[in-house]
Parts: C-alpha cells; sequence; structure tokens
C-alpha cells in the first residue's frame, strides 16, 4: 500500500486541486454505470487537466507499482472505468478542449470531450462527426476511443477507428507517444493509432485525438414501409441499397 507521504509528494507534481483522497469523495468514483458490485476503492482519485499530470501519475503508479484505472464520463455498462482496491483512477474528465480546423476536415480534441460537443462544434462549421453511440449525449470522445465505440449508423459511417487519423497517448512508464496526424494517408509504417484505439487504457492513455471530419450531410429522412409478405419487404431493401446506403 503507497502511504500518505508518496501520494503527497505526487500531488506537488500535479496541476492544483487535481488529486482526491478524501473518502467520502472517492466513493463516486468507485462505479460506472455498470453498477457492479464488487466495485472496489480507489486509494486516489487524479483528475488530469495536462498531458503531464497523466504522465506524472503513471510515473508514480510505475515506480511504485499501483494499479492505475483510466476513466472518462464514466458511462461505460461493463465495467470499464470501475475502480479497484488499492488503486489510482486517473479521470479525464477536465481535458475538454475542442478545436475544428476547417481547411483539412479535422478536429484536434482532448480525451474528456462529451461526443455531443464534438458533434456540435464541427456542426457549426459544415462538418460531421458520424459516430454516434447510443451515450453520445453524455459519454466522452476518449471513452469511445478506448471502446472503439460505433452506433446505430455505423453500417453507413463506420465505428470511432474509421475516424481516428491521431493521437497523443502516455504509456506505462510515463513516456508520450505521438502517433498518426491529420492526413489520411500518413508516414508509412505500423498504423499504431488502430492497435491503442479499443484498448480500453491497457496500452497508455490517450490525452489528444486528432479526429476526421465529412461534409455534413442533408437532413435526414425516415421512410416506414408496409409490405403484405416478408419476400417483399426484403425486395424493397435491396432495391434501396442497390443505390445508396442507408444509416
Amino acid at each position: 500500500m503507497v502511504n500518505v507521504d508518496a501520494l503527497n509528494t505526487l500531488a506537488r507534481r500535479l496541476s492544483p486541486g487535481a488529486m482526491i483522497t478524501d473518502p467520502d469523495l472517492l466513493q463516486s468514483y468507485r462505479q460506472d454505470w455498470s453498477f457492479d458490485p464488487a466495485a472496489g476503492t480507489p486509494i486516489a482519485v487524479v483528475r488530469a487537466s495536462t498531458t503531464a499530470d497523466v504522465q506524472e501519475t503513471l510515473r508514480f503508479a510505475n515506480s511504485n507499482n499501483v494499479p492505475v484505472i483510466p476513466r472518462g464520463a464514466g458511462t461505460s455498462v461493463v465495467g470499464g472505468s470501475t475502480a479497484v482496491d488499492g488503486a489510482i483512477t486517473l479521470s479525464l474528465e477536465r481535458m475538454k478542449s475542442i478545436r475544428v480546423d476547417v481547411s483539412s476536415r479535422t478536429a484536434i480534441v482532448e480525451p474528456g470531450a462529451i461526443t455531443n460537443d464534438v458533434k456540435a462544434v464541427a456542426a457549426r462549421e459544415g462538418l460531421y462527426y458520424p459516430p454516434d453511440p447510443s451515450s453520445y449525449e453524455i459519454c466522452s470522445i476518449g471513452g469511445n476511443a478506448a471502446t472503439n465505440a460505433g452506433g446505430p449508423c455505423c453500417i453507413k459511417y463506420g465505428v470511432t477507428s474509421d475516424y481516428i487519423l491521431g493521437m497523443t497517448v502516455v504509456l506505462p512508464d510515463g513516456s508520450v507517444a505521438e502517433l498518426g496526424g491529420k492526413r489520411i494517408k500518413d508516414t508509412p509504417g505500423l498504423a499504431l493509432t488502430k492497435l491503442f484505439v479499443g484498448s480500453e487504457g491497457t496500452l497508455g492513455v490517450i490525452t489528444e485525438l486528432t479526429l476526421r471530419l465529412i461534409p455534413q450531410p442533408p437532413t435526414p429522412h425516415t421512410l416506414v414501409a408496409f409490405f403484405p409478405l416478408m419476400a417483399d419487404a426484403v425486395a424493397a431493401a435491396r432495391d434501396i441499397t442497390s443505390s445508396i446506403r442507408p444509416s
């Protein structure tokens, strides 16, 4: 068990107010939306504001053999951000920056940004970020990347990994890796961004994402049709999808 003096040393290296050790406040970081009854209690919560905060936390954890649970908005329904006894919960909720580059049709976002906010900022520039997990109004873009989230429209538009061009990720030893960039076809070599997307924080902690945006699509229309026979419905669906791909 890490002692209080060691945690205080870490706290002094972080942004002001980043660390929580109050037992009552720790309770709010024990569970996510899975409401796992076996959830543990972290020894501390670090609410990172910068990549440097994440680096310091992972260096400390690596040196002291302390588990780290990365956490975004805490909307996982499968226990992805459930706390573990004796671990540090590393919350990215304060890292919410969103910047859109219209000329390259990209967005540079921090992991704590809410997915719906990314969509809204892109829409103001006539652009569109397609992935739409069911919790997009409240989940974080970092959580989407960590789980490679999709959504109802993924049949037409694809999933999160199809829109991540680059990222900044902090590795377990505290070093920083800059992967990919703004170009769809970037430098040759291994596509390491694909390795980290969907890894749920097991390989490193993402602190910035470069997202591909597309032109805002026309206003959607919904069609409801009734058929006397299943075969007629299947034939109609085939006819529609032969020329367009509905979302």
